[in-house]
């Protein structure tokens, strides 16, 4: 079946997050047996306004709890239920429900162009005339939900957080991504320490996605894209995030051979011919899909190199339409705009310049020779290699690196190459998604509306926050706190009882992380510059620290390394071995698959969190930002989003500035540095009270809060981006 709505051409104007959010497109349509007096409950579970909405959530926890604690997915709730008697008569259910969905209505209304209530709205008539259409957002992942597991780490949370702040701010924007069959691996660690990789099949019908259809012919939507002098078919799927339409493209189609259909499949994939085929889905792909639903962007935004596909699909189309390849390439460059993310060599894509010849050639259909591509993608050393950041950099209007320090690396880095500076535009994170239920109590109670922090008075939503009591602040603190430990303990029980250990190991268990010892986080891909183990450097030292009766230490990890990363899998060995050997078991600990979900918990509830990159490598860093907003003070080399971040009350800085040339030596004066802040600073600290209270660490947990909730949230980011590149970009 089909619903059918409005003409697609509205989908070329402001409308566009509105009219989607509202089913006015046609969609593949999916039938749960909901009663009609909680009809609402489909629009509900099918926008993922939820996964930064609690009361929402709420509701479908209700409605079933054992599927919604499996799986954190209102689909799912609404698939597995037949019985909502227990709902149905319980009045607080039905007036959270009404509240709830009459918000949601509300919520998405104020999308409207006519609508003033959101930040976009209020704007003068100059930004609604850039933004008679919307802007176009391409990146290769999302990290919106741990039930939608098509994101890898920061690259993906921080665009999850761009869509979700983008909806609340009310900026028109439609987002495209692909949609990964098996998502990003899933992962566990084995009884000896090595990481060991899966990939479950994601099954969309029972995901909070539809197939999208095609306008003309209400038959599922497919494009084709030429790779490789073969034809590949594209399908398309709507995930609404709130007001903004994400459009995920895939091959696992019956229309494509049996060769193509994975080419979607997995995340990152290792092999560089499928990871260009995937590049030439989302870039070539996605602009049309876009013509095909009538969407003409205001301009383009880069996310990455990743799509920069996008941009010779651009210009052919302008070349097919009677323009020459410099006229095309020159209206291509001015509407669109680029971000990079990583200064670190692997995280910024190069092709073999034959490779990207052979399967890339097609895309401008024999209207320019494509060594003109191949030479706009030429790297500065000039070694034989397509450098998808080169190309993006010479094929866009405007550039950004992710931080104040990011950015002028990234000039340092690319002076070859751009013509047009590099500057920085700091990251953020979507604040109502990562700060903890406790805390938030805590400001609602004198009167902070976190929906506030969306509006034009977000910045000075802390002087509300400021009245917390140290009591209140400190007792949501220990709540969050409580909260990792319960959950740390349940996942560290299921790892070590696959690997079989006995019951008394698996009983021990119940005391771990306990709440009332200072506890370090680390989060983070297991990239080898990261060093994750700089702690163990001096191991006596480090167990002298740990060990004090007084003064204890523990310190809780997670995250993941790439599948062909090996190095990054030895660090994780290594921590494993640590958190089993006698000298430090019970007192380090590392949690296997990390995911948003564990992201959520450790950002929340441990008292520090650390970050050692060598710098300047670490291009921003935005788990520190959720920590630092949950009242946990960061200790970190002064890299990424910390260089400009910290000051000398709201955390602590390891080390200083300059920069040894040699690797060990930099390790060495680091891992002494950590040390120091470790033993003279951020441990009598913690445990100094006055009467029952650490008012001097509450203090310091003020001042993270302050100086990180509005100024590193993607709020300011979100409309940062929206005055300093989309408008300056956008085509009238």
């Amino acid at each position: 079946m089909v619903v059918r709505g409005s003409s697609p051409r509205y989908l070329g104007c402001m409308k566009t997050n509105f009219d989607i959010a509202h089913d006015k497109i046609a969609l593949e349509k999916r039938s749960h047996p909901v009663p009609v007096r909680l009809e609402g409950l489909r629009q509900l579970a099918y926008n993922l306004y939820w996964a930064w909405h609690d009361d929402v959530r709420e509701l479908f926890r209700r409605i079933n709890p054992g599927v919604w604690t499996e799986t954190r997915n209102p689909v799912a709730v609404l698939e597995q239920t037949s019985d909502y008697s227990h709902v149905l008569e319980d009045p607080s259910f039905l007036t959270g429900y009404q509240a709830a969905y009459e918000k949601f209505v509300r919520y998405i209304k104020e999308g409207q162009p006519d609508a003033e209530a959101s930040w976009f709205g209020l704007r003068d008539s100059n930004y609604k005339d850039a933004f008679r259409k919307p802007a176009a957002y391409f990146c290769a992942e999302f990290g919106l939900t741990e039930s939608l597991p098509i994101y890898s780490g920061g690259l993906g949370i921080l665009a999850g957080d761009h869509l979700k702040a983008t909806s609340d701010s009310g900026v028109p924007l439609v987002a495209v991504g692909l949609f990964y069959r098996q998502g990003y691996f899933r992962q566990t660690i084995d009884a000896d320490g090595h990481q060991e990789h899966a990939y479950p099949r994601l099954e969309p019908r029972h995901l909070p996605m539809q197939r999208m259809l095609d306008p003309q012919s209400g038959r599922p939507l497919l494009v084709e894209v030429p790779i490789g002098g073969e034809t590949v078919s594209v399908g398309a799927w709507l995930v609404r995030v709130g007001r903004v339409p994400l459009i995920l493209l895939d091959t696992d189609l019956a229309e494509n051979p049996a060769a193509f259909r994975p080419i979607t499949a997995q995340l990152y994939v290792r092999g560089r011919d499928m990871r260009l085929y995937q590049e030439i889905v989302l870039g070539a792909g996605g602009v049309k899909v876009l013509r095909t639903l009538g969407i003409d962007p205001s301009v383009w935004h880069l996310n990455e190199g990743h799509s920069a596909m996008l941009l010779v699909e651009r210009m052919r189309e302008l070349m097919h339409a009677g323009k020459s390849f410099e006229e095309a390439r020159e209206q291509v460059v001015d509407d669109s705009v680029f971000t990079i993310h990583t200064p670190v060599p692997a995280g910024n894509e190069r092709f073999d310049a034959n490779l990207a010849r052979r399967l890339a050639g097609g895309l401008v259909g024999g209207k320019v020779d494509f060594d003109r591509i191949i030479e706009l993608g030429r790297s500065d050393a000039g070694d034989g290699v397509f450098d998808m950041t080169a190309f993006c950099l010479r094929n866009t209007k405007m550039h950004n690196g992710v931080s104040q320090l990011h950015g002028e690396t990234a000039k340092n880095t690319w002076e070859g190459v751009s013509r047009r500076p590099i500057f920085g535009l700091t990251n953020g994170v979507h604040m109502p998604t990562w700060l903890g239920r406790p805390l938030q109590m805590a400001f609602e109670e004198h009167g902070a509306d976190l929906d506030d922090m969306n509006g034009p008075g977000a910045n000075r939503i802390w002087e509300k926050m400021d009245e917390v009591s140290d009591e209140k602040l400190w007792k949501a603190h220990l709540r969050q706190k409580s909260a990792l430990a319960f959950f740390a303990r349940g996942r560290l029980r299921s790892q070590l009882s696959r690997h079989g250990q006995p019951p008394e190991v698996l009983n021990a268990l119940q005391d771990a992380l306990d709440p009332n010892i200072l506890t370090l986080g680390f989060a983070r891909r297991f990239a080898t510059y990261k060093r994750a183990a700089l702690l163990f450097r001096d191991e006596d030292r480090l167990a002298r620290l740990m060990w004090n009766e007084e003064r204890p230490v523990q310190i809780l990890f997670a995250g993941k390394a790439h599948p062909a990363d090996r190095p990054g899998q030895g660090v994780i060995q290594r921590i494993f071995e640590m958190s089993r050997s006698e000298r430090f078991k019970g007192r380090v600990f590392i949690l296997e698959d990390y995911d948003m979900r564990i992201g959520r918990f450790m950002t929340q509830g441990v008292d520090v969190w650390l970050n050692n990159p060598r710098r300047p490598l670490e291009a921003s860093g935005t788990s520190g930002m959720k920590a630092a907003a949950n009242g946990i003070p960061n200790c970190s080399i002064l890299d990424g989003w910390w260089d400009e971040g910290f000051e000398n009350d709201n955390g602590w800085a390891i080390g200083g500035r300059d920069m040894s040339g040699n690797d060990d030596e930099q390790d060495h004066r680091d891992s002494e540095a950590l040390y120091h802040v470790l033993e003279d600073m951020i441990v009598p600290e913690y445990y100094q009270r006055d009467g029952k209270l650490p008012t001097a660490w509450i203090a310091r947990m003020r001042r993270s809060i302050a100086s990180s909730l509005w100024q590193f949230s993607t709020t300011r980011m979100v409309q940062e981006y929206t005055d300093r590149m989309y408008e300056p970009a956008s085509s009238r």
